[in-house]
């Protein structure tokens, strides 16, 4: 019977609200800048590496300073981290609305990445603070997921709303007055947590962690997008001499920024492992997605966003299901069952074709997204109460830096696959009286043919539709791909979970206290 004393009251639940909504502007952040660029390049005038620098600099600081922020705020409180995270964040949007020039926005976006790492992982370690209720924890857990989710899908599409009525820097500026709230607040919702005992901070732990996954993830990006280069495998194999060398140090440091012994308990690498594949899954298939949308029904990107919020009941009742279900299921059945969500989606993807209606479309994208808002409260849940209460910030970290590492993945193997595929179709395409640059164009993507056939006298029927055939197929072969994978996850979670029973929170936490003693 659950214990009234462990019940959470109206402070924690408005604590709550306040707690969701920067993790809102966060997830937001990330896809904002999509209709916002060719605004920025009017004004600004950026070169194309600068382009490409203001759209990444934001999610290659936050990935690389995650890991380090959630070790820091278990160390100085994390209700003081995120308060400062919110400052910081606020201070830097205002910064980015009205920069000069490309560097400052550049500056200014690395800035925003950074205050974003000591936000999230605060977020989610004060959740395991504030409720003790093992029902109502998961719940706040599946409306913090809920909200990652929900930034992620409304960011565009509010970017756009934003773009046709004010400047560029307004979509900056929307995230001022919520960080107001949240310093205000803050320090009368939210409670402060800081363990007894505090080692000393390792900060050449915390360089090589930065170090290791800014490498890894922009060598991963570098090879999605440009191909095999020196670069992009040299920026891999650095990053993972680092990761190496900051796996090495953890272990022997009296005080890690992570005890990365944590990987040993199943239900953590199993989390962090679905964590990875569904995200994984989701990049490569949004990829996909998005791009037929606008260049193969002929969506402009507004009505392309605003069409991707159809499935968004669809997501909720998924999240609303998966926190429901974890009182009476075992986590691994769950977890499994989102993954054949996910399978089933990716089975529609392989049915569409360049003629399909849009509902097909719809369904086979909303399927795959649910499928990943099954896992994500669960698997937010088991990490939290797989580690020790004093290294949650650290361990929730570890679940958000792999969303990065699971997104790059996806760009870089699915986005290969349908480009190989894409390229072996055009290889024989020829286009008369176009330049070879225009030739190689259309060969290399659907947005090169398309941009080509817009100035062929005949408009370039035949070139768009052999196009548009290829890179269906493309997707299609891409997201059998990815069916192996979720398969292959499925198999994983179900050998390293197969003993773990369904089992209070507090169980679980005792178990991982437990564990946390006997590594010392």
């Amino acid at each position: 019977m659950p214990d009234a004393s462990l019940k959470a009251g109206s402070r924690e639940w408005i604590g709550l609200a306040v707690l969701v909504l920067p993790c809102l502007l966060i997830s937001m952040d990330i896809g904002v800048l999509f209709f916002a660029l060719p605004f920025i390049s009017a004004e600004l005038e950026p070169s194309g590496t600068q382009q490409l620098w203001i759209m990444d600099m934001y999610g290659f600081v936050l990935a690389g300073m995650l890991i380090t922020m959630g070790a820091l705020g278990d160390r100085i409180g994390r209700r003081r981290l995120l308060l400062l995270g919110a400052a910081a964040f606020g201070g830097a949007s205002v910064a980015a609305a009205y920069a000069p020039n490309a560097e400052m926005l550049i500056a200014a976006r690395g800035l925003l990445g950074l205050a974003g790492a000591t936000l999230m992982p605060s977020t989610l370690a004060l959740i395991r603070n504030m409720f003790r209720d093992e029902k109502e924890r998961k719940g706040a857990i599946g409306m913090w997921t809920g909200a990652l989710t929900s930034g992620a899908v409304l960011g565009p599409v509010i970017g756009g709303l934003l773009l046709n009525h004010f400047w560029w820097g307004s979509v900056f500026l929307i995230n001022g007055p919520i960080m107001v709230l949240l310093l205000v607040l803050g320090p009368i919702l939210l409670p402060e947590f800081r363990p007894p005992r505090v080692g000393r901070f390792d900060l050449l732990g915390a360089a090589l962690s930065l170090g290791g996954v800014l490498a890894a993830i922009y060598g991963t990006k570098k090879l999605a997008v440009d191909g095999y280069s020196n670069l992009a495998v040299g920026s891999l194999a650095v990053g993972l001499a680092l990761g190496a060398l900051f796996v090495l140090r953890q272990l022997h440091h009296p005080s890690p920024l992570i005890d990365v012994r944590l990987f040993r308990v199943p239900m953590f690498s199993a989390s962090v492992l679905v964590k990875i594949i569904a995200t994984f899954t989701l990049t490569g298939i949004s990829l996909f997605s998005n791009q037929y949308l606008q260049l193969v029904l002929g969506m402009r990107p507004l009505e392309a966003a605003l069409w991707s919020l159809s499935a968004f009941p669809a997501l909720m009742v998924a999240m609303v299901a998966s926190v429901a279900l974890s009182a009476k299921v075992p986590p691994a059945r769950i977890l499994i069952g989102g993954l054949v969500v996910i399978g089933v989606g990716l089975v529609v993807v392989t049915r569409i074709t360049a003629d399909s209606h849009l509902w097909l479309v719809l369904v086979g994208a909303g399927t795959v997204v649910s499928g990943v808002m099954i896992t994500g409260p669960i698997v937010a849940d088991l990490v939290l109460n797989s580690a020790p209460e004093e290294q949650a910030g650290a361990a929730s970290a570890i679940t958000e830096t792999s969303d990065e590492f699971g997104s790059a993945l996806g760009l870089a193997i699915l986005g290969s696959v349908g480009a190989a595929v894409y390229h072996q179709k055009m290889a024989d395409v020829t286009v008369a009286g176009a330049p070879r640059d225009a030739v190689h164009s259309a060969r290399s993507t659907l947005a090169g043919a398309d941009a080509v056939a817009a100035h062929l006298p005949s408009g370039g029927a035949d070139l768009l539709a052999t196009a548009r055939d290829a890179f269906v197929q493309g997707m299609n072969v891409a997201a059998i791909t990815g069916m192996g994978v979720v398969a292959a996850c499925a198999v994983g979670v179900g050998l390293l979970l197969r003993r773990v029973p369904v089992v209070s929170a507090a169980k679980r936490q005792k178990e991982g206290d437990a564990a946390a003693v006997a590594r010392k």
